[in-house]
């Protein structure tokens, strides 16, 4: 596990990942602390001239004309963080959380938010040390950023509210203290810098969209498996077909296939079969899977820029002398493109399920009902394929975008709201739902493959079939598919099926 370095400008989406999911360590850059310093220094002379300056000695939102007395702004923050923390609904995975205080970590290090190093120094000990605050998933609307859950994280280092530590659910000042980390005293514009911004959904988002990108190469594999099991053919994935329409993702997509059957038994056994062209969920594999691959591509340069973004408010320029108060804290631009990654991955839900319902079918796939060698009295895979079109039909719900609403709060001072936090849960949701429909086309193909015994499927397919039967094997007769389901979602999970096959025939695209 290796040391992530957080300079304010640098951090990648795979860091996050690494930070988020592995655990990995947490150290600030050399050139993070007389940047912060300067900045907060700039904030302590406004502090001292009693300018009066928004954030700093003023209430917040529609309170923004509130002048707050000098003795009182340790006070103002922290009634800000409590104020703030309203969230509702099931918690956050601690993944998710500590993406969040990565995220906020790299945008306090940029040195345009006011704090002192002492409070991004608590954050990062948080992190290495395995301190979690409790957050809520609901409360955001997206602007001024994550104002909701991002209260939530700020109580814990102020001795508020609960974390996890160890596996323990512990208040927030019991969780601090055990792990030896000494709790903060807000001071002026801390509680404000602690809250503006759009962690929660670049968190999110980033997590769903690494998640995302993988399912798709996924879907390649499970697509050629399912092309193997009904006899089709790879004719129309050929490269001098493809190169004529030139998206990337379509090549991309296109020249997976073509890999993951080559030298294929299957394939070769029906060649001259006289069957011209397959049923577009089959022969449409690379243009519904690679328009899903280039629209991630977009949803990926949009999170790069977020995740290394200020956006906080006011943000504060101390060499040029400015405070600006401003709108980088809207979620508009993650919102929309995290729609888009729902949408997306929805599509490639929809094809799976196509593709499971083909292997169902007798009649376009030339194998028993329902891939059960003695149909009738065994149901075979004839319900999970209803449990995929569940999934399909609630992702139609989901894809619906939460980025075209907005609702006026704060008494019209924020009259305009990206709604990005629910962008990023529902696309969450539908790649959670995609992954377990491709868990069941795995399951399924495989099963196909193994009804064309002896003949072999190919030199990428085979690898893929090979793994899903080191933890499921063939089904003969009926069992609860539901155990068979959660064992290969595991394998996708972990990664095995797409590292084994890639050991095979090379990264795939």
């Amino acid at each position: 596990m290796g040391t992530v370095y957080i300079d304010g400008e640098n951090l990648t989406l795979q860091e996050v990942e690494e930070v988020a999911l592995k655990g990995a360590r947490v150290e600030l850059s050399p050139q993070v602390e007389p940047r912060v310093n300067l900045c907060r220094r700039f904030v302590e002379g406004i502090v001292e001239s009693e300018e009066t300056v928004y954030g700093i000695n003023t209430g917040f939102g529609k309170l923004c004309r509130v002048r707050i007395n000098r003795d009182q702004l340790s006070r103002l923050q922290e009634n800000l963080i409590k104020s703030h923390s309203v969230g509702v609904g099931r918690g956050l995975s601690i993944p998710e959380t500590r993406g969040i205080m990565l995220l906020r970590v790299n945008l306090l290090s940029k040195g345009h938010s006011g704090v002192r190093l002492e409070l991004i120094q608590t954050l990062v000990e948080m992190l290495n040390l395995g301190v979690h605050p409790l957050v809520p998933e609901k409360g955001s609307v997206g602007a001024s950023g994550d104002l909701v859950p991002l209260a939530h994280i700020g109580l814990v280092p102020i001795g508020l509210g609960q974390a996890e530590y160890k596996g323990e659910i512990l208040d927030g000042k019991e969780a601090m203290t055990k792990a030896g980390i000494g709790l903060l005293s807000l001071k002026a514009k801390e509680g404000l810098a602690l809250i503006n911004g759009t962690q929660f959904m670049s968190s999110i988002g980033t997590l769903s969209l690494l998640k995302a990108i993988r399912l798709c190469k996924l879907a390649d594999i499970a697509g050629a498996m399912t092309l193997e099991g009904v006899l089709a053919t790879p004719t129309a994935f050929d490269e001098d077909f493809q190169r004529v329409r030139d998206y990337r993702g379509q090549r991309e997509s296109a020249g997976n296939l073509r890999r993951l059957v080559e030298v294929s038994q299957i394939v070769e056994s029906h060649r001259d079969c006289g069957n011209v062209q397959d049923p577009y969920s089959l022969r449409c594999m690379p243009q519904v899977h690679g328009a899903t691959r280039d629209a991630l591509r977009s949803v990926k340069s949009t999170l790069k820029v977020e995740i290394n973004s200020a956006t906080d408010n006011p943000l504060i320029f101390p060499q040029e002398g400015k405070v600006i108060s401003g709108g980088n804290f809207h979620g508009q631009p993650v919102s929309l493109s995290l729609d888009l990654l729902g949408i997306a991955v929805s599509a490639l839900g929809n094809i799976s399920e196509r593709r499971i319902a083909l292997l169902m079918n007798e009649t376009q796939s030339g194998l028993p009902p329902f891939l059960s060698p003695e149909s009738g009295l065994n149901s075979g895979f004839m319900i999970a394929q209803v449990t995929a079109a569940s999934l399909v039909s609630e992702n139609k719900v989901l894809a619906h975008p939460a980025s075209v609403d907005s609702i006026p709060t704060s008494a019209n001072q924020e009259d305009h709201v990206s709604m990005g936090s629910i962008a990023a849960r529902k696309a969450r949701e539908i790649v959670d739902n995609v992954e377990n429909i491709l868990a069941i086309e795995l399951l399924a193909s495989a099963q196909g493959i193994d009804l064309r015994a002896p003949l072999k499927p190919g030199r990428g397919t085979e690898v893929a079939w090979r793994v899903i039967r080191t933890v499921v094997p063939k089904l003969d007769q009926d069992r609860i598919l539901a155990e068979d389901i959660e064992k290969v979602k595991k394998l996708i999970k972990e990664g095995e099926i797409l590292r084994r096959v890639e050991e095979k025939i090379g990264e795939l695209n």
